[in-house]
């Protein structure tokens, strides 16, 4: 099927944990970039219960129509598919740059986007550990109930 080709699944499995986190990611980087105060850690943290929930039901999802289709190399895939929401903070920070800071000179501009790199990277990691390790737990949970006889 269409919806199965590996890079499509992968962009389209960061969506929505990006999409529980980038409310909070304005105040985030608003506080950091913008000299504001950030004062809502009850609400953050309630925003990353969501991200760790959001990241294992669609890769668990993604990984059950991937087995589905009798791929089973999901291993990567898993990873990968809720670590791509990482692209999607980057391409945010981007945004944000280029709408809501005054930043003009070069040096200050390699500076936000290397710190946005290095963040990014340390989200695709966590978004990306997440999902793997949920799907390795649905795996091992439905290929445990299999009874070959």
């Amino acid at each position: 099927a269409w919806y199965m080709n590996p890079v499509f699944s992968i962009l389209i499995g960061g969506i929505l944990p990006f999409g529980a986190v980038f409310i909070e990611l304005f105040f985030i980087l608003t506080s950091i970039w913008l000299n504001q105060f950030y004062y809502i850690f009850g609400f953050l943290f309630l925003v990353f219960i969501i991200l760790i929930v959001t990241c294992a039901e669609i890769t668990i999802v993604l990984c059950y129509f991937q087995l589905c289709s009798e791929d089973y190399l999901w291993w990567w895939r898993s990873y990968l598919t809720s670590g791509s929401s990482a692209v999607y903070l980057f391409l945010y920070a981007t945004f944000y740059f280029f709408t809501k800071l005054e930043i003009t000179k070069l040096v200050s501009g390699m500076l936000y986007f290397g710190y946005m790199l290095i963040a990014s990277y340390a989200f695709f990691v966590l978004t990306g550990t997440i999902g793997f390790y949920a799907c390795f737990w649905f795996t091992r949970l439905i290929y445990s109930s299999v009874k070959i006889d």
